[in-house]
């Protein structure tokens, strides 16, 4: 079993997130990508602007009929602050013969040294690094910082999106459309829920 995971805030969801999300599935030949929104997510300096219960409905909106791609409420429905390292070990525990490989940002790939102990999370999974645009990960000075991580990682060479959930937050504050950039179920959603308007963003 070869599994993805792709952890974020999903704050909102949008296309580019599963364009990636089956990116991955398919050029690594995964049987599942499992797509786990933050409870509490340390690398964000603010709290998620939606509440976990819509961002994981919106998520399980997104996917819906998409082969091989599903949510899971994991870090949501852990207290305290939201780690990668400890799911990934917790997904382990569960699944110990299985290949896991972990789909991240080039971006979130260059912070990597500041996450919780990133050592053992190289230990515990393949690393799967997407294209951000303007983002060069340089490999030499992350082994110099977490050594073995050189030969860990995987580079995909698409999707190169540029679409971000504070673009789709900003456009919603302004009433603006979010048709071309997010799911049209999800875009219902958001609608029906009175979310990111007003004063939540």
């Amino acid at each position: 079993m070869k599994i993805g995971v792709f952890g974020g805030t999903f704050d909102p969801v949008h296309r580019a997130h599963i364009a990636l999300a089956e990116a991955a599935r398919d050029a690594l030949r995964l049987d599942k990508v499992m797509l786990v929104p933050a409870g509490h997510p340390m690398s964000r300096n603010e709290l998620p602007v939606a509440p976990a219960k819509d961002r994981l409905a919106m998520l399980r909106l997104a996917v819906k009929g998409k082969k091989g791609l599903e949510v899971s409420d994991l870090e949501i429905d852990r207290s305290g602050p939201t780690y990668t390292v400890d799911s990934i070990t917790q997904l382990r525990k569960s699944a110990p013969a299985a290949e896991i490989y972990f789909i991240m940002g080039c971006d979130s790939l260059v912070q990597l040294p500041e996450w919780k102990d990133p050592a053992r999370l190289i230990a515990l999974c393949r690393l799967v690094a997407v294209p951000r645009p303007g983002c060069a990960a340089d490999l030499e000075k992350l082994e110099k910082k977490i050594p073995g991580i050189s030969k860990n990682v995987i580079f995909l060479k698409e999707p190169n999106l540029d679409v971000s959930a504070t673009v789709i937050r900003d456009r919603l504050a302004n009433n603006e459309t979010i048709d071309d950039i997010v799911p049209a179920t999800v875009a219902e959603y958001i609608k029906k829920h009175h979310l990111y308007t007003g004063g939540n963003t």
